[in-house]
């Protein structure tokens, strides 16, 4: 190939660099048709989906498989058993040849100038972590009129305290970055995911402010278990970033400081806006 013509060729890519999606799934059947077709809707084109199927035993396959027949940038994984999420994006993330990765749950949603937006200000700001704010809906698809704010500016040291990254919104640039695996674990994997990322950069996260996308809100999810949040949440110190006890313990009331004090001004209605 002429020199001139690959210089050309990596100018472009540097343009419209390819984004991996990565979609976890686990009997999925109720969602992950809307899901999909978030990603297949974007106004940005160069991606590539990653479903990873983790054994599921209801008809997600059957709902899929035309989309594969179809879209050749979108590819199945199928893990050899129940792994849990972690795995899951970790598998995608392995076999992914994106510049960016982008993460999507199976009962979430885009809104279809995410990637557009979110690459263009990665680009136009050099940052190598971005995330954006969200709206709330119920497990139905409707609006529950809430929706969480980003914060502009994301420090690892803020990060720590609490998680301020809604993983569906959650971009990180390969190239700059390398692949990013999290640890294995059933539950707050992301945030462990974004810490890393961070601390990895040396450069905080940049938040937009505008919503990019749909977080669906169900009865028994981990926000509405407070047990679970206290028990998934120590673990991310004392097991998954190694503290020791009295460390982790210390992080835990900085934790419930922020979660319940602070962090809670994040979330407003969208009438007001």
């Amino acid at each position: 190939m002429p020199l001139k013509e690959k210089k050309k060729r990596i100018n472009d890519n540097s343009l419209n660099p390819l984004v991996s999606v990565i979609i976890p799934m686990f009997n999925s059947e109720a969602y992950i048709l809307d899901a999909i077709n978030s990603v297949i809707n974007q106004t940005y084109k160069n991606w590539e989906l990653i479903l990873v199927d983790d054994c599921s035993s209801d008809n997600t396959w059957h709902i899929i498989n035309p989309f594969l027949k179809l879209h050749p940038n979108i590819k199945l994984l199928k893990n050899s058993d129940n792994y849990g999420a972690a795995v899951s994006r970790n598998n995608g993330i392995q076999v992914s040849k994106g510049d960016y990765i982008a993460f999507l749950d199976s009962d979430d949603l885009w809104k279809p100038n995410k990637l557009e937006k979110q690459i263009s200000f990665m680009q136009n700001q050099e940052c190598d972590v971005c995330f954006s704010s969200y709206d709330l809906i119920n497990k139905e698809g409707n609006s529950i009129n809430k929706r969480i704010i980003a914060l502009k500016t994301l420090t690892y040291s803020k990060l720590l305290k609490s998680n301020y990254i809604g993983n569906l919104t959650g971009i990180y640039n390969v190239t700059n970055l390398g692949k990013i695996t999290t640890v294995n674990t059933r539950k707050r994997q992301d945030w462990l995911l974004w810490l890393a990322a961070i601390k990895k950069s040396g450069k905080p996260a940049k938040g937009i402010q505008e919503s990019l996308a749909y977080y669906r809100i169900h009865e028994n999810s981990m926000s509405a278990n407070k047990l679970g949040l206290v028990k998934h949440n120590y673990w991310v110190y004392k097991k998954g970033l190694g503290f020791s006890t009295i460390k982790s313990i210390g992080s835990m009331l900085v934790f419930f400081k922020e979660h319940f004090l602070v962090k809670t001004k994040q979330k407003i209605k969208i009438n007001k806006i």
